[in-house]
């Protein structure tokens, strides 16, 4: 019987995973080997829509539509720029990892592969029912999923010892560093308040030491700011 199946009906997945590795991914600096070899495991298209499954290996922003009202859409991360993020945040065997604002679950089954634990945390209905289907789809079960506000956290699930932040952010991340560790890092990508056209970004790290938080900044990239993360508006009076 021919295979029907999304996979079935594109070019060789491995091949065209490992074409991601080779020509995207290795070359935007990724050198973990950990790493590498997750991203040749897990298969993005299995995680897409129908819709966007040819175009899974890819290095553009993919949308994918959220329950929300206006019929809204979520950005997923580019690979390159995921896998260089993940990079970042130096996820070790033994670590417990939140992962916020997962979309489809493919960040989170990337990091479920490096962690001792993951948590991923959705604030849509449909996106979570939709990550805790592939998630069980690709062997996951294991796998905590939750609702909640994105802002918020899991703090019973807490401390983690890496937060991992699907998007770019403008503000409200105090809830979230406050569930970190001791030595726990939160990545994402966060615009940058000086910048007068609104749109410049760098991804950033930032570490729990001493009970003190600080931050450095990882590489340049950019997102649509997530919505739980963004700068309310100030009004000026003339």
């Amino acid at each position: 019987m021919p295979d029907t199946s999304i996979a079935g009906l594109l070019p060789d997945s491995a091949f065209l995973r490992r074409t991601m590795v080779d020509c995207q991914i290795r070359t935007f600096d990724v050198t973990d080997q950990t790493l590498l070899a997750r991203l040749l495991e897990v298969p993005r298209e299995e995680f897409l829509p129908e819709d966007l499954a040819s175009l899974a290996y890819s290095d553009a922003s993919l949308q994918v539509k959220t329950s929300e009202p206006g019929a809204k859409t979520r950005t997923l991360l580019p690979p390159l720029v995921l896998a260089r993020l993940i990079q970042g945040a130096d996820v070790l065997a033994s670590d417990k990892v939140l992962d916020v604002a997962p979309g489809i679950g493919y960040s989170t089954a990337l990091l479920a592969g490096l962690a001792g634990a993951v948590v991923s945390l959705e604030s849509d209905p449909a996106l979570l029912a939709t990550t805790r289907a592939n998630l069980d789809g690709f062997g996951l079960a294991r796998v905590r999923t939750l609702l909640g506000p994105l802002a918020e956290g899991a703090p019973k699930e807490a401390p983690f010892d890496v937060i991992f932040v699907n998007g770019a952010v403008e503000a409200n991340l105090d809830q979230l560093l406050a569930q970190l560790r001791e030595g726990g890092r939160l990545v994402a990508i966060q615009r940058q308040p000086d910048d007068p056209t609104g749109g410049a970004s760098k991804a950033v790290r930032y570490e729990r030491i001493d009970g003190a938080t600080g931050y450095r900044v990882l590489f340049d990239a950019s997102a649509p700011v997530l919505d739980a993360f963004r700068k309310a508006e100030e009004f000026t009076f003339s």
